[in-house]
């Protein structure tokens, strides 16, 4: 079965979050829906870093990007996100 592969901008609410918190705050979020491929920082501006996360789906989950993206939108220490791609792997 293919998965799919969403990369999600992750925009902190502080400047100074810990960004090694936050990871495992998004990755317990998504438990049991959803697994994270990887992280990447990305510097915003201002000591501002977004995290990128790569999330895989199962491909055959119809609706379960929009649980997804109100699972993460509800971390707190998330202020907003942003979906980068959507693919298939």
């Amino acid at each position: 079965m293919a998965k799919v592969l969403v990369s999600v901008k992750l925009f902190p609410s502080e400047p100074n979050t810990n960004m090694a918190q936050l990871r495992d705050k998004v990755t317990k979020s998504l438990e049991g829906r959803a697994s994270i491929y990887k992280f990447e920082e990305e510097p915003i501006a201002f000591g501002l870093v977004a995290l990128i996360a790569h999330v895989m789906l199962p491909e055959d989950a119809g609706g379960q990007m929009q649980d997804v993206e109100d699972r993460l939108r509800n971390v707190e220490g998330i202020n907003e996100l942003q979906v980068l791609s959507s693919r298939r792997v």
